[in-house]
């Protein structure tokens, strides 16, 4: 369990605050939006109104106390920017920032955060993945070049095992999991036999998924 200081309830903030009490995580949600702060407080820890850019505020805070501390701003850069650096100032261990352009990723790393996250771009990107193609049920982006995808089981590979197919050999990717329903094998064996309806988990480069996925 880690304590978590959150900054900025919007629907970024919001769905965030939900995972980590999911997650079982403290977590204290900073909003200067009363009503924002109010409909956030049953799901976390403690909520409080208040102005991330006032440095008396922050310093109240505690923020060396926290494992992660998350700038969630989305609709005020400049407010972003300031939050992040005073974090900084007073001992922050972590600092992840919500940034909707590349320029603004530079300068929120240029002023104390550790790492960047871009809900918008990331979204887009999986959806335009998922979307784009009839047999992509999910799609996780791992590097730049590496990912993992939820396709279903191709039609030549049912009534076959694993190990007679030489998937890797043959396409060069693993499979992670196998999925029916709601039943999900991990590493299946070499003799697993492939069943009509079933969706198949992969990790491969990019380049050879998109063969293996332009080949069935």
């Amino acid at each position: 369990m880690k304590s978590v200081l959150l900054i900025g309830l919007g629907r970024f903030g919001r769905h965030m605050a939900l995972k980590l009490r999911e997650l079982k995580h403290e977590v204290l949600a900073i909003d200067m939006d009363e009503g924002r702060v109010n409909d956030v407080l049953p799901y976390v820890t403690n909520a409080q109104i208040g102005d991330s850019t006032n440095e008396q505020f922050i310093s109240s805070l505690g923020v060396r106390n926290f494992d992660l501390c998350v700038v969630a701003i989305g609709d005020n850069f400049q407010s972003s920017l300031e939050t992040t650096s005073l974090l900084k100032e007073c001992g922050a261990k972590f600092v992840v920032a919500r940034a909707s352009r590349e320029v603004h990723a530079k300068f929120l790393l240029r002023n104390g955060a550790d790492d960047i996250v871009y809900p918008e771009k990331q979204t887009a990107i999986r959806s335009a993945v998922r979307y784009s193609s009839d047999n992509v049920f999910d799609y996780i982006e791992l590097t730049k070049d590496h990912s993992i995808y939820e396709t279903p089981v191709p039609r030549s590979w049912v009534g076959k095992t694993l190990i007679a197919l030489a998937i890797r050999q043959k396409y060069h990717i693993n499979i992670l999991a196998t999925k029916k329903e709601d039943l999900l094998e991990t590493l299946p064996k070499p003799e697993h036999v492939f069943d009509e309806g079933e969706t198949i988990i992969i990790l491969g480069s990019n380049r050879d998924i998109q063969r293996f996925l332009q080949s069935n």
